[in-house]
């Protein structure tokens, strides 16, 4: 019986989204393998196959003979990649570079005799060439043998003609008509730019690396009752552990002694400290931004929800977006393309011109201005960055496919209980008898008083309300339950108290009140078969309901409520948020059905909601967003999970959508236009193979760049 397995691979070797597309084809032609997907921005695999038919290092293996390396990622939290340093081959690189660059710098002012003689020029070069441009070989190597052409077939065969030629002008014609300088700098800027690229990839567009920093190398750990600085590696399920003021919570965990205000932004997005005493719950990566904590560690590394985070962030990056499709389909075939253009431009300038020199250099230049390296980086390095924009405003995004399909929403449908509101009830109105002259402290401690010996939720909606006013509760004597009904008691000094229905009391409520009261549970009291006054209980709207709802709306998006809760309810409700179209009494299949309907007029619906009521909804949507600590199979079946439980949320992960599809946008087009523009201004001799080459390793810093102001996008 097939065991599917998902495993993450970091490869080595990439120099192109033709290297990532290799990789893919020769993984995927394997019938044990059931899909696999690689991301050059992030030089990582993911592969998902059959356990029972091969093994991890069989996969290790293909990757290997397509020719690349790769190292499977472990289900510890792994310290990321150091940021790239110059290597000794690139600083010989760059010096010998200096060299053709004063003498170029020569000629334009006139001094001929700053360019060093033709034999030296041809040793230098050929030290380069044959010496330190050998991993553009390799890769070339690798890459023609596994059926595929890449960037460094395009550099190799470029630079080498160029070497070729000015080596046999310098023997047998013309040692003046020599261009060694242009072999030279074309393999130096292209390193260079490779250089930049990926220390920009590690430095900047690594997320998880940032979220790594969260967690502390050494903690404090009690040990046989005294306090001793430990690595965390050390520590165990059940330490004790301390974080003083300034210091960061080492596992999620359990404070048991002292106080303190903790920042989890990291997790929820959630800007504004929370207050920890014993019996709160920390998580691994928080600040303690005040006080001194002493908590005990339940869960660690991996187990965390700063490591599932990371885990979820990972294999997230690591998948690729629909509109990504297009730039592998274009680099597929552009290497081939590109040697065809170049050989055309050969033949055509021969023709034209009659001088072979010219027409190598145009062919070359062709061949060098032509890689597809910024295409291939556009939409990988605009995911990486929006995802990690999503994680630190605390939106979790299951894949890059959600992520662009958020992009694309203009139809919200909002679940009611838990989303929109609190999904627990409190006191949204109190009525006086107009013959009762005590103030409304005295009726809410009458109330709670009696009601603190029920387990009822309307019972603790109005001692929890009393308890916020600040109240001191009686004693109640004589306790009597009538189940339906409410709760009678004595309470010394006062009389008998009754809590609990209208009919109970005896009560019989104006008929000119607030419409909140048409809606609201009621709980009336009475004092020795007096009615006294009311609470009218609903559930309350979440602080920023209304500020979300507004932002969808600016941003031109339908909004739609759906509950299963009575019309009368979800109609207040929708009242109060200016939303014009809401649905009550709806089972979860009518909930799907509804979205069903939507998407068939041509909208793109997102679903928002948290309970198992649901999943047929948020699976039925185009993307789906679920409450976290919400239902399982509502989390499991969203295309997203939002840490706050807020709607704002939401409008957040739209905005983030929006801006990174817009910047995949850019770098496709700037990509694009770069390549159109380029390879007819280099065949027409307008771009030198070294000015191409520069162009070239710029052009994917870029693009690196661009994806880069992703993260100065403001949500709110």
């Amino acid at each position: 019986m097939p065991t599917n397995k998902k495993i993450a691979i970091q490869i080595e070797g990439m120099t192109c989204q033709t290297c990532a597309n290799r990789i893919e084809k020769v993984l995927n032609k394997k019938p044990f393998v059931l899909q696999a997907g690689v991301n050059f921005a992030a030089e990582e695999a993911l592969v998902e196959f059959d356990s029972s038919a091969a093994s991890e290092q069989d996969i290790l293996t293909i990757i290997q003979k397509a020719g690349f390396s790769g190292k499977v990622k472990t289900d510890a939290v792994e310290a990321p990649q150091k940021v790239a340093k110059v290597s000794l081959r690139l600083w010989l690189l760059l010096a010998i570079n200096l060299v053709f660059l004063v003498g170029m710098a020569g000629m334009l002012l006139g001094r001929h005799d700053w360019m060093l003689p033709p034999l030296w020029q041809l040793v230098l070069a050929g030290i380069v060439q044959f010496g330190l441009a050998w991993p553009f070989y390799r890769s070339a190597i690798g890459s023609l043998r596994g059926g595929m052409a890449n960037m460094d077939v395009l550099v190799s065969i470029g630079t080498l003609t160029i070497y070729g030629y000015s080596a046999y002008m310098l023997f047998t014609r013309d040692a003046m008509h020599v261009y060694f300088e242009a072999s030279v700098m074309v393999i130096g800027f292209v390193s260079l730019g490779k250089f930049l690229e990926d220390r920009t990839k590690k430095q900047s567009l690594n997320s998880l690396g940032l979220l790594l920093q969260l967690t502390p190398n050494q903690v404090n750990v009690q040990r046989d009752g005294l306090w001793q600085l430990r690595s965390l590696d050390s520590v165990a399920v059940g330490d004790v552990l301390r974080a003083n003021h300034g210091e960061r919570i080492a596992a999620d965990g359990e404070v048991i002694q002292g106080s303190g205000w903790c920042d989890e932004s990291h997790l929820t997005g959630e800007s504004l400290p929370l207050q920890k005493v014993p019996g709160s719950q920390v998580l691994a990566g928080a600040l303690v931004s005040e006080g001194s904590l002493i908590y005990r560690a339940h869960q660690l590394g991996r187990q965390t929800l700063l490591g599932d985070m990371m885990h979820a962030l990972s294999e997230a990056q690591g998948t690729k977006a629909p509109i990504a499709r297009f730039a592998d389909k274009v680099a597929g075939v552009f290497v081939p393309t590109v040697l065809l253009l170049s050989f055309i431009t050969f033949l055509l300038t021969l023709w034209f011109v009659q001088d072979v020199t010219t027409a190598v250099i145009h062919a070359v230049a062709v061949l060098v201005i032509a890689c597809p390296c910024a295409l291939g980086l556009a939409t990988p390095a605009a995911i990486m960055v929006g995802m990690g924009k999503a994680v630190n405003a605390g939106i979790w995004f299951k894949d890059a496919a959600s992520l662009e399909e958020s992009a694309h929403v203009n139809c919200v449908v909002l679940d009611k209980t838990g989303t929109l509101t609190k999904g627990e009830l409190t006191v949204a109105a109190v009525w006086q008898a107009q013959d009762y002259s005590q103030d409304a402290d005295t009726l809410y401690r009458l109330a709670a008083s009696v009601e603190q010996t029920a387990n009822h939720p309307l019972a603790r909606a109005i001692v929890q309300a009393a308890q916020a006013r600040g109240l001191t509760l009686a004693s109640a004597e004589n306790v009597q339950s009538l189940a339906g009904e409410g709760v009678a008691a004595d309470i010394a000094g006062v009389g008998r108290i009754k809590v609990g229905s209208a009919a109970f009391c005896g009560l019989t409520l104006p008929t000119d009140l607030p419409s909140i009261w048409s809606i609201a549970s009621i709980v009336a009291v009475a004092v020795n078969d007096r009615p006294i006054g009311a609470f009218a209980l609903a559930d309350s709207l979440k602080e920023d309901s209304r500020q979300a709802i507004t932002r969808l709306q600016q941003a031109n998006i339908e909004v739609v409520v759906m509950s299963g809760d009575q019309q009368s309810v979800v109609d207040h409700i929708a009242q109060q948020l200016g939303i014009k179209q809401a649905f009550g009494h709806l089972s979860p299949r009518d909930k799907a059905a509804r979205i069903a309907d939507l998407k068939s007029q041509g909208k793109i619906v997102a679903m928002v909601g948290d309970g198992i009521n649901d999943a047929p909804a948020l699976a039925m949507a185009n993307v789906s967003f679920a409450m976290k600590g919400g239902a399982d199979v509502a989390q499991q079946t969203a295309s997203a999970t939002l840490m706050q439980h807020s709607v704002n949320q939401l409008a957040d992960a739209l905005v983030i959508a929006r801006a990174t599809l817009k910047n995949i946008r850019q770098n496709l087009f700037f990509a694009l236009i770069y390549n159109v523009l380029g390879i007819p201004l280099a065949a027409l001799g307008f771009l030198t193979p070294v000015l191409a080459g520069a162009a070239m390793a710029m052009s994917s810093v870029s693009v690196l760049m661009n994806a880069l102001r992703l993260k100065r996008v403001k949500i709110r």
